[in-house]
């Protein structure tokens, strides 16, 4: 029987209508806009410990925002009103509720025990663990030396071609992980379709110790594969046309095109139409980062997803890490109207987790249609971004603490250095604590130097864990994961679809002959054909 999340009309189900979001929006207005943080804090000589969550290795610090235990209360309310609780059951059930592409949405899956029966009657579920076990033996056999390049040098040099989370997925977890890197192995990626990456490589790097991991399901996706024919060519220009089957491994479930490229049977790893890109990583995608990490790296990571995943589903709404997340950007979102969030790591490594965020945020919850086809009736996803810690700082850290706009922000906070001296991490520790001190309290200025004023009063979380480990990555990726899905969840809005790019997609592809000079542009817009006219001048 399909449950009350799959059967309810949403129509009737608008979030602004719900009793939660009018008494959210009156609280708002008649207490909360009033409010300094400073004050709460002066209120609530325990708001620190009150307002604190754990789940695995991470603690939750949300003091720091403007809530006060009367607000946590309606937040929570919402969640239930929205029924929260039904639309984590559907999900880890297996129901459609991918609703645009009539599929389930089953990442969790990849990641669990099969003794945690995540939706095992889903064509597909019970192959995971026969796909993992394919890779740990392959990626054994590479790092031993059992499987050679077409000279018979082992391959060492593993470069990932993807784009969008077939790209960004293994690139962040690649770098986070660095320091678990086989000393013998190197990580490089190809993503963008204008080439210059994969020419850098060429000059960098020995194509008989290269292997390129190409990752695209339909093996169609035309950046990764302009980027990849781009590959085979130089494999083939410089060791021959019988050396692509030894340096070349996919990721996909088009055998067809994988036959016609010349991809190893043993070396085709499937993943399923229930993985949406932005959620690939726990997939044969994972396959580059296991390689120069070892498979027991990989496993430690979906152990640690897995961790966060348990919590999402057992913890009760007022505790659960993930959906007090996900209440405080519905809440900065529509009620104080934040239009941004950043993310703010104090550790190097993760430098690319808020290009990372950024797609799953906005990918997933930038949409202006609801579930059932009708448009939506607030404001949904907001606009993600962000840097690492210090280089953060000397860069738009000005904004934040003296400009106009309101910006919540998460800060990300390992104690443990992840490879450096641990003295440095204490400095960017202190940092990442003074930082978001001062944007809370401010400061105010001699009334004849009003430049050195600070208006304090900027929200925050700050997420802290013991150190960057497999475990730790793989908790954070969930936590944000789940607290995406919430927020669509509240709104109303799938997810889990991402149509909003195929226009563009289909536009290029018009503009292709054109822009080559093998065609004439067919279309009616008056700039792109005047631009086209100065790309042939140019040319």
């Amino acid at each position: 029987m399909p449950d009350a999340y799959t059967t309810r009309k949403l129509s009737a189900r608008y979030p602004t209508d719900l009793g939660a979001w009018t008494a959210l929006a009156r609280h708002y207005k008649e207490v909360m806009r009033q409010k300094t943080l400073s004050e709460l804090f002066a209120r609530d000589k325990k708001r620190a410990q009150r307002f604190q969550l754990a789940a695995g290795d991470l603690t939750l610090d949300y003091a720091k925002n403007h809530i006060n235990a009367a607000t946590h209360k309606l937040l929570v309310r919402l969640a239930k009103e929205a029924d929260v609780p039904g639309a984590v059951r559907a999900m880890f059930a297996g129901e459609h509720i991918n609703k645009t592409e009539d599929r389930p949405v089953l990442h969790v899956a990849l990641r669990a025990k099969i003794s945690d029966t995540v939706a095992l009657e889903t064509p597909g579920v019970r192959d995971i663990w026969e796909v993992l076990v394919r890779m740990e033996e392959f990626v054994e056999r590479v790092q031993t030396g059992a499987v050679v390049g077409a000279t018979g040098k082992r391959l060492t040099n593993i470069v990932n071609i993807g784009i969008g989370g077939s790209d960004l997925g293994p690139v962040m977890v690649s770098r986070a992980l660095r320091t678990y890197w086989r000393d013998d192995m190197r990580f490089d990626s190809v993503s963008n379709v204008d080439g210059t990456q994969l020419a850098d490589l060429q000059e960098e790097l020995d194509p008989e110790s290269t292997l390129f991991v190409i990752c695209s399901k339909t093996f169609t996706t035309l950046e990764t594969m302009t980027n990849a024919k781009a590959a085979r060519a130089w494999i083939v220009e410089r060791l021959g046309e019988r050396a692509v089957v030894s340096h070349f491994v996919a990721a996909s479930t088009n055998h067809s095109a994988m036959n016609e490229f010349g991809i190893h049977s043993d070396y085709r790893f499937g993943f399923w139409d229930w993985v949406g890109g932005r959620y690939s990583i726990w997939s044969a995608v994972g396959l580059s980062v296991a390689l120069v990490t070892g498979m027991d790296i990989f496993r430690r990571l979906l152990a640690g997803a897995r961790v966060m995943d348990l919590h999402f589903q057992q913890a009760p709404l007022h505790a659960n890490m993930p959906v007090t997340l996900a209440l405080l950007g519905i809440w900065y979102n529509n009620f104080f109207g934040a239009e941004t969030q950043a993310i703010l790591p104090y550790d190097n490594r993760l430098e690319r987790f808020p290009a990372y965020l950024q797609q799953l945020h906005m990918e997933s919850n930038g949409k202006s249609v609801r579930l059932d086809g009708k448009p939506v009736k607030c404001s949904t996803g907001v606009v993600i971004w962000g840097e690492a810690g210090n280089n953060a700082q000397h860069s738009f850290y000005q904004l934040l603490h003296q400009g106009t706009r309101l910006i919540p922000i998460d800060f990300l906070l390992p104690v443990q250095s992840s490879g450096a001296r641990q003295a440095q991490q204490d400095l960017a520790i202190a940092n990442c604590l003074a930082q978001s001190e001062a944007l809370m309290d401010g400061q105010d200025a001699p009334s004849d130097e009003p430049y050195r004023s600070y208006k304090g009063n900027n929200p925050s979380n700050t997420i802290v864990f013991p150190a960057l480990t497999p475990e730790t990555l793989g908790q954070l990726i969930a936590l944000y994961e789940h607290k995406v899905f919430v927020e669509g969840v509240i709104w109303g809005i799938d997810s889990f679809d991402q149509w909003g790019v195929e226009l563009g997609k289909k536009v290029a592809s018009s503009l292709t002959a054109a822009v080559s000079g093998e065609g004439q542009y067919q279309g009616g817009n008056a700039s792109s054909a005047s631009l086209l006219e100065i790309v042939s001048r140019e040319r």
